[in-house]
């Protein structure tokens, strides 16, 4: 007869192997056998080349500065080349930083703003897979920068409470983590998360753009999920704040189920289903769903269909050059724009143009690509 202590220890290990083949079978269920040209390695490798194509926005008069969209697609097209061990690709990804060491170093803002700072998740992106220490000082000095100055509550005063910063804020602290094992910046990122659940979150699991423009703007809550997502791969399972943040997690993806359409896609404004699909919130919405569905967070056969069809309905919007269409372009908080009045913010969020190719879409699909390869 076992003793009770090694009935325990085979209980233990019984349920670890329950976990670890449902997650596998879940891969093998609903995240393989794709249809041609649908798999997540030859549509990674299409959008990431598109990418690496591309000029960057300063010398083309764009922008001033390398900001989000840019970092972004950037950062997917790095992992990808990882996950696809595409030697060729990451050694060009990195290439592709090489003038922001030398004659357009001044690109990279040092302006104490979320969509400059956020600029710190790609060179320690590289400094992860290279050990160079040039872009590990660039990321870490961006992440500290960020929490010279807090607020009363804890966090950066460079926090708007606007949806978007819950990815902007997080992510380069998120990558502080990763690439220092120092857990203060894993618990700035993890209290930025709590203080924007506790104040945006509405009680349907969505989010406000802001607490004076309120509307489910699609891309807005893409953020949310994406910056939750990458927050929650790499925090601490006994971390005191992972209770708080996954609820508010599973609250979110229980919602998005119900607003999901038949083509697989969201809208533009979530909750308003009589709108145009719109593709980056769509392509962080499954990011989001695949990546709990491997880690578990997720019920498999409830959202493994989900994310199945969001990923084969999303492929559908993207052309042959490797552009994704239906992408809203950039879009500032309704009440900045055109003020209180709740039917004018209304038109103003179903009026935004649609883009092809813009990085605000791109960046998704390659994100969750790389979720599907993990």
């Amino acid at each position: 007869m076992l003793r009770p202590c090694k009935r325990l220890a085979l209980a233990l290990a019984t349920a670890l192997l329950l976990i670890t083949n449902s997650g596998v079978m879940a891969q093998s269920t609903y995240f393989s056998k794709w249809p041609a040209g649908t798999s997540p390695q030859e549509v990674g490798k299409r959008v990431a080349e598109n990418f690496l194509a591309r000029k960057f926005e300063y010398s083309e008069g764009k922008r001033e500065y390398v900001i989000y969209p840019e970092v972004c697609a950037w950062y997917g097209s790095l992992t990808v080349a990882k996950l696809t061990k595409d030697n060729d690709l990451k050694t060009r990804s990195i290439q592709k930083f090489d003038p922001l060491f030398a004659q357009d170093a001044k690109r990279i803002s040092q302006e104490p703003h979320v969509d400059f700072r956020v600029f710190g998740t790609l060179p320690l992106e590289i400094y992860m897979q290279t050990k160079d220490r040039r872009f590990y000082d660039i990321g870490i000095g961006l992440a500290d920068k960020q929490w010279e100055k807090t607020s009363p509550d804890g966090i950066t005063v460079e926090a708007r409470y606007w949806i978007d910063d819950m990815f902007m804020i997080t992510a380069v602290q998120v990558q502080a983590y990763r690439a220092t094992g120092d857990a203060k910046y894993i618990d700035r990122a993890a209290m930025t998360m709590v203080a924007y659940l506790d104040k945006l979150q509405q009680p349907n699991g969505l989010f406000y753009h802001s607490l004076d423009s309120k509307f489910f703007w699609g891309r807005g809550n893409g953020w949310v999920a994406a910056g939750m997502t990458e927050l929650l791969r790499s925090l601490p399972k006994k971390h005191p704040r992972r209770a708080r943040i996954i609820l508010g997690y599973r609250t979110m993806m229980d919602s998005l189920l119900k607003y999901q359409a038949s083509d697989g896609l969201w809208r533009q404004l979530i909750d308003h289903p009589e709108v145009w699909a719109e593709t980056s919130s769509t392509g962080m919405f499954t990011f989001a769903m695949v990546t709990g569905v491997k880690n578990g967070w997720l019920n498999a056969k409830v959202y493994g269909p989900a994310a199945r069809k969001a990923w084969l309905g999303l492929v559908q919007h993207i052309n042959k050059d490797a552009n994704v269409t239906d992408v809203c372009i950039g879009t500032n908080k309704a009440n900045l724009e055109v003020g209180p009045d709740v039917n004018t913010q209304l038109k103003f969020y179903l009026d935004r143009p649609r883009r092809t190719g813009d990085l605000h879409g791109q960046a998704p699909i390659l994100w969750s690509a790389t979720a599907l390869m993990r």
